[in-house]
């Protein structure tokens, strides 16, 4: 059924319209409000006595591509009640039209809150000139932020975790109601205190889902003594291959041995590799020295004013953590190496005419990598010692004995089975770790007593002690349905945000855009 179109119709409910003109590119329309009384903001008393009336220039939504401008007749009334502190007010209009004192209509306010949201300052002020709506990137922050509501639900289950400001310098907190999936508030540092001061104001929490730090814990348990804490199961199982991937590097030189390569001739290295040998001797002295002078009973504080080195690196060589392996680089004659050979048993000694031919098979590096690979086959030849072995890294022999055998090439399945028979120590520590992800998948909390007595005596001891350490937590992760990965996707959105302002937006307004965008 049609209906007929009238002015009225065009402004916010409440207001008739007295005139319409355009002025530029304006539309001036000029409106009264439709009711005949007022109502005391003080005391509630009904007036209809008009004491004067005023004109207020309020922006609303555009009209045909043109900027609209209310021209809106206001009154002010005198409140009869004799008790009343005020004598004389302004004509307020209905809930959520115009509010007091406000530039703007609240269905426009509504809008340009919205642009803030999504977009920020200057990127919506920039789209809202577009839309003829004629509002600054700073009055566009300042609504997001007077919006800005923190939510009233009662906490029962949270998760925290920390975000950085700057990497390695600066870190602040973020507390997310898991059962709303929303950002509840963000805290300007990583502080226990801080963590502390915050959970203690909310007592109602039962549940707080938290990384594997151990501040967040030490805050939770002062602050929330009952509730019970929940340990991330992504970062449970990260820190288990971790773990592993620290018992390879631990053992790289059972690991070498097991390969065969042991021998290294600096007269078959090229340039390149020569630096990098002679800066692996110069580290390796320094790691014989440290340790010969911790082993003759010189405290950390005096080795490092002694070598120079930092505290850190020395404390790292004396616990046995930095194991440093030469290795050649790899090249991009790799995939074309079994080729090579044949050539070269062929009779084919040329370097410029193996290139040619390897151009023509696909092969797209230089001269230059082929003249080095026919220079060393020559110098190889004429030496008597053992040639080079290319040993891979200890992350490249973790992934090869974490994968499935089927994926794995003839030459890898040499070297895994070479490691395994050589370290067998690295085989049991597989399988520990492999029990312990299959315990958090299957949520067999009641296998970890027998999985961490099993683990203190194998090479991811560390890894064992950080679970006993954190046990309540580790336990709690693996039986209930809690975790922080709803965190962490809201700290990914954060940063989405941070990126739009060019990381410029203070916490406030971060805050507000967060919560203000569920």
């Amino acid at each position: 059924m049609q209906q007929a179109l009238h002015r009225s119709s065009l402004v916010p409910r409440g207001f008739v319209v007295e005139s319409a003109y355009y002025e530029g590119d304006k539309a001036i329309i000029e409106i009264r409000a439709s009711g005949s009384v007022g109502l005391c903001p003080l005391c509630g008393t009904v007036s209809r006595r008009v004491h004067s009336r005023y004109r207020r220039r309020v922006t609303d939504l555009p009209l045909s591509g043109r900027i609209v401008q209310l021209l809106v007749v206001a009154r002010r009334f005198r409140c009869d009640a004799v008790l009343c502190g005020r004598q004389i007010f302004t004509e307020r209009f209905a809930e959520g039209v115009l509010a007091p004192s406000a530039r703007r209509t609240a269905r426009l306010d509504s809008i340009v809150h919205h642009l803030g949201l999504a977009l920020g300052g200057r990127p919506a002020a920039g789209f809202a000139k577009r839309l003829m709506l004629p509002v600054s990137k700073d009055t566009l922050l300042r609504v997001v932020r007077r919006r800005s509501r923190p939510p009233a639900d009662p906490l029962r289950v949270i998760g925290i975790d920390d975000w950085a400001w700057r990497r390695n310098h600066r870190y602040a907190s973020i507390i997310c109601n898991l059962e709303r999936r929303r950002v509840v508030t963000l805290l300007p540092d990583r502080e226990p205190a801080t963590a502390q001061a915050w959970l203690a104001a909310h007592p109602t929490i039962a549940i707080v889902a938290r990384d594997r730090g151990g501040a967040y814990g030490e805050a939770a348990a002062k602050a929330l003594p009952h509730a019970v804490q929940v340990a991330d199961r992504w970062h449970l199982m990260e820190n288990a291959s971790r773990a592993f991937l620290d018992a390879v590097r631990k053992s790289m030189r059972q690991i070498r041995s097991a390969i065969g390569a042991t021998t290294i001739d600096p007269e078959l290295l090229t340039a390149a590799e020569r630096l990098q040998y002679e800066g692996y001797l110069r580290r390796e002295e320094a790691n014989a020295t440290i340790l010969s002078l911790s082993k003759g009973g010189m405290p950390i504080k005096q080795i490092v004013r002694q070598t120079g080195h930092s505290r850190g690196l020395v404390r790292q060589v004396i616990r046995g953590e930095r194991h440093d392996f030469f290795r050649t680089r790899e090249s991009s004659l790799d995939q074309h190496l079994p080729w090579l050979d044949d050539q070269w048993a062929a009779g084919c000694r040329n370097g410029a005419e193996l290139w040619r031919h390897l151009r023509a098979r696909g092969f797209r590096g230089s001269l230059r990598v082929v003249g080095e690979w026919t220079t060393r086959r020559r110098r190889a030849e004429k030496t008597d010692v053992e040639t080079l072995h290319r040993i891979p890294s200890a992350r490249t022999i973790a992934r090869l004995m974490t994968v499935g055998r089927d994926t794995l090439s003839k030459a890898e399945t040499v070297t895994v089975a070479a490691v395994e028979a050589g370290v067998p120590p690295l085989v049991e520590a597989r399988e520990i770790i492999a029990e312990f992800h299959l315990m958090i998948r299957r949520r067999a909390a009641g296998e970890l007593s027998q999985w961490i007595e099993r683990a203190r005596a194998s090479l991811v001891a560390s890894f064992a002690r950080g679970v006993t350490n954190d046990e309540a937590a580790v336990r709690a992760a693996i039986t209930s349905p809690w975790s922080n990965g709803q965190t962490e996707g809201q700290i990914t959105r954060l940063k989405l945000v941070r990126r739009q302002m060019y990381g410029r937006g203070k916490i406030d307004l971060l805050q507000a855009r967060l919560i203000g965008a569920e």
